[in-house]
């Protein structure tokens, strides 16, 4: 049957309208191999009015409910940041990325106004006070739900303002800015003041550095035990580098109460961490240790950990870590030595650390991996042994004396248990409360439902009789996702289902009004309805009450038609996918259309697992322009996140059958779409974002199975990752082979079909390196092979200006419409 032509849900006119920004680098290599920049195509483009629609849609507010659970805040966000925000001064320092005028760490999403919802009567009220443009970056509920603390930037600083709750009236809290360089700068200590991190007082300039150098840059390594460090971004540079880490990290810390005293203690010190005890009497500091290093970022470095007391007063010094330049191989591998300082949530100032064993190597034969220690202020008696952990510690959740729940994990095996300790009672044992493996999303019983006690720390939400918590999870199922509440009785281990989404809504709970868990605040949406909140009391049978009422984004897609689709791969494994078809298209009127299919591949240890049923068919229908749906408004049928498996089972390795596999999982699902009669196998797209612009470069290199790809900011190169990329833990001289077969740089003379690159310049995402496009890019086209090269400058991993992002629409649309929609004759078929 032939196809009909594309028909766009909106107008088909294409404006290719050049803003007056700064031009990205465009290069392409034409049919003799030859690279072009082409001055007319210099310059932002406009994509197509349907798919600017999109990207101007109105955004929908955060929401964030109170500790009290009475009152939500709503945090009111704009378009997207423009090109000219995005292209401020920034400083690469260590791996920090940092605004120079307003000492904090880069930001361009900002909030533009707050309102207030009671949740008991659904009535909104504006926040008043607030100046013109406002950018708020950071908020923070008290703990009695009286205040609102949150951050605004202005030109020059980090300003922190307060919310009076009941009147719903902002105001600034002091004229001392904040250092928000490696935190938000404030966090309360009851329900009455805020520990802040404040720029120092009187701080001289940093001198300009010379523009004579003062020698050449050296690093030297020495023999001994390998380094097996991943190739990390924005790594320092000079001994000027250094000097400007030093100082954008000083800080003093400080007090101030809610009636704006403010109460500097200390000395100014070059901070990294600062977090005070739940009881503001303490403050753990991490201060940076010299000499630096200039392949490592700034958490590996080494500190100088110390306690100080709330009057500025030195207590002890905790430890002092050497840099952590020497680290055993391996994803499961540490440090040797005590790490991770932090207070217990539930306790008003008891420290707790982690020691590794068997120094800090997975491959160590040793029954114990990791201990987990607490010491409580003053510190005059011994640390305690909370437990010894067979595997790695995960993380903890504390309740009270008789109750806290611990996770470790064991990554190259996928396992994972979390245990109940009790941290108050001398020699007692910890006791299982779940074991599976991570991959196994049907077993996940859920995450511990938290709430926030009087000094303002997050611990368990406890029933009454102190012997019950609740669970909250995505419900992964063979239906696809159905989020749930439980409740957990921790003596009886049984769990009592208190909700689950139920079709043709996905619904998750968001708060829990009562210790019942009878009364709650959940999201519900649909694919026809964005995220609404509503209050639901499940006990008594009364309709829900509707909280929020935000109305559908871009209507011009209502329609979209979503559909889980299930199929097999050739050697027997149950995949899953999004199936998206445009509003008004109907495949047996209309016939097969052009396809973008978009992905990304997962690691798994075994075929089980990968077989599960990931998602929901009844989630809103989200038009995100930087995914694929967007192309829906162009008439193209899209599968997104199509099982892309990569099994190794016992101990096989993933990657050592990563092509082999890659090309199954595309073939499934082709095959799958082109069976339902919706897609042309002679005309289809893939693409995908970083490990998804990796695999779209294999795909093209090893089959002839697409007409053309789209690869954003990937690695094509994986010699330029020596030491592990994603879950790959082991080093390119181990697993040589692998990692040569993996890279489709070494194969760049196999690619026949058209692949278009994009690439943020600035890129901060480990191993994504832009050469790595540019590279790519040279190879085929000095091979003469059809290809395109967008770099977009100022951007990161992410892109974020709207600039870039019409741009980057404008260039995915053109790409797919010269290669993809009118391509005549057959695809190259299988390999």
């Amino acid at each position: 049957m032939n196809s009909a032509p594309l028909r766009p849900v909106m107008s088909a006119l294409a404006l290719l309208l050049c803003l007056t920004q700064p031009a990205s680098m465009v290069q392409a290599a034409n049919a003799n191999g030859a690279a072009r920049t082409s001055q007319n195509e210099n310059g932002y483009h406009l994509p197509a009015p349907e798919l600017q629609a999109i990207v101007d849609a109105p955004r929908g507010p955060l929401f964030k409910l109170g500790p009290q659970r009475k009152t939500a805040l709503m945090v009111h966000l704009p378009g997207l940041p423009g090109i000219a925000d995005v292209a401020q001064p920034e400083l690469k320092l260590a791996g920090l990325r940092i605004n120079p005028r307003t000492r904090a760490a880069s930001h361009f999403d900002f909030g533009t106004s707050l309102s207030l919802l009671d949740v008991a009567t659904g009535k909104s009220r504006e926040v008043s006070g607030l100046p013109a443009k406002v950018r708020i970056a950071e908020t923070l509920w008290s703990p009695d739900e009286q205040w609102v603390a949150f951050s605004r930037w202005v030109d020059d600083g980090v300003e922190l303002w307060l919310l009076d709750v009941r009147r719903a009236q902002a105001r600034r809290l002091m004229a001392d800015k904040l250092n928000a360089v490696t935190s938000a700068g404030f966090s309360w200590t009851g329900s009455d003041e805020l520990f802040v991190r404040l720029v120092p007082q009187n701080q001289k300039p940093l001198p300009p550095p010379s523009i004579v150098p003062a020698g050449p840059n050296m690093v030297e390594s020495r023999a001994g035990k390998g380094a097996q460090n991943r190739t990390y971004p924005d790594m320092l540079k000079t001994p000027a580098d250094s000097d400007m880490l030093d100082w954008q990290l000083q800080t003093q810390l400080g007090f101030v109460s809610i009636k704006g005293e403010v109460r500097r203690i200390g000395p100014v010190m070059t901070l990294s961490k600062a977090n005070v005890s739940p009881d503001g009497s303490l403050i753990l500091t991490t201060q940076l240790r010299r000499p630096y290093s200039t392949m490592l970022p700034m958490d590996r470095f080494g500190q100088l950990i110390e306690l100080w007391d709330d009057e500025g007063r030195k207590v002890r010094t905790v430890a002092e870590r050497p840099m952590r330049e020497r680290i055993p191989s391996g994803n499961d591998a540490v440090q040797a030595g005590p790490r991770d300082f932090s207070w217990r949530t539930d306790k008003p100032a008891s420290l707790t650390w982690l020691e590794a064993q068997g120094g800090g190597d997975p491959e160590s034969h040793t029954k114990v991996h990791d201990v987990f220690m607490q010491q409580a202020a003053p510190f005059d008696h011994p640390p305690q042994k909370l437990m010894e952990l067979g595997w790695r510690f995960s993380s903890v959740q504390w309740g009270n004396d008789n109750l806290a729940l611990v996770t470790e994990n064991w990554s190259k095996t996928r396992d994972t248990r979390t245990w109940r300790i009790r941290p108050g009672v001398a020699d007692s044992k910890p006791e299982l409360v779940f074991s599976r493996k991570t991959e196994d999303q049907y077993a996940n019983p859920g995450n511990p439902v938290m709430t926030t006690n009087e000094m303002g720390r997050q611990v368990l939400r406890i029933t009454a009789d102190g012997r019950s918590i609740f669970l909250t999870g995505t419900g992964a199922s063979t239906e696809g996702d159905r989020p749930f509440l439980d409740r957990l009785d921790l003596v009886s281990r049984q769990t009592t289902r208190l909700f689950r989404s139920h079709p043709p809504f996905y619904e998750e709970v968001v708060g829990i009004l009562n210790d019942k868990g009878s009364q709650i605040i959940l999201s519900r949406e649909s694919n026809e309805e964005r995220p609404n909140y509503y209050a639901d009391d499940l006990g008594d049978h009364v309709p829900r009450r509707a909280l929020t009422s935000f109305a559908h984004p871009y209507p011009q897609l209502k329609g979209v038609k979503k559909q889980q689709i299930r199929y097999e791969r050739e050697d027997g494994v149950e995949l899953t996918a999004n199936l998206y078809l445009p509003p008004g298209y109907e495949p047996k009127r209309d016939g097969p259309r052009p396809t973008l299919i978009w992905a990304y591949p997962r690691e798994f240890k075994t075929a089980e697992a990968a077989s599960q049923v990931t998602g929901s068919p009844h989630r809103f229908n989200r038009i995100s322009y930087n995914g694929p749906h967007v192309m829906l408004a162009r008439g193209y049928v899209v599968v997104d996140g199509p099982g892309m498996p990569i099994i190794g089972e016992g101990k096989k390795e993933p990657n050592d059958s990563y092509l082999e596999q890659l090309k199954m999982n595309a073939e499934a699902v082709i095959d799958e779409v082109v069976k339902l009669g919706v897609t042309d196998r002679n005309r289809i797209a893939i693409g995908g974002h970083s490990y998804g612009a990796f695999m779209t470069a294999n795909l093209l290199a090893h089959t002839r199975l697409f007409r053309a790809g789209i690869a954003r900011s990937g690695a094509y190169n994986r010699t330029l990752t020596p030491f592990g990329f994603q879950s790959e833990d082991r080093n390119f001289w181990t697993a040589k082979k692998t990692y040569l077969e993996m890279s489709p740089f070494n194969f760049a003379n196999q690619v026949k079909d058209p692949i278009l690159f994009i690439h943020g310049e600035q890129d901060n995402n480990s191993g994504t390196f832009p050469m790595q496009s540019e590279r790519m890019f040279q190879a085929l086209q000095g091979l003469g092979i059809a290809s395109r090269l967008v770099m977009l400058p100022n951007e990161s991993h992410s892109y974020r200006a709207r600039e870039s992002i019409l741009h980057m629409l404008w260039e995915q649309d053109r790409w797919l419409d010269m290669y993809v929609k009118n391509a005549k004759g057959e695809a190259g078929g299988k390999d």
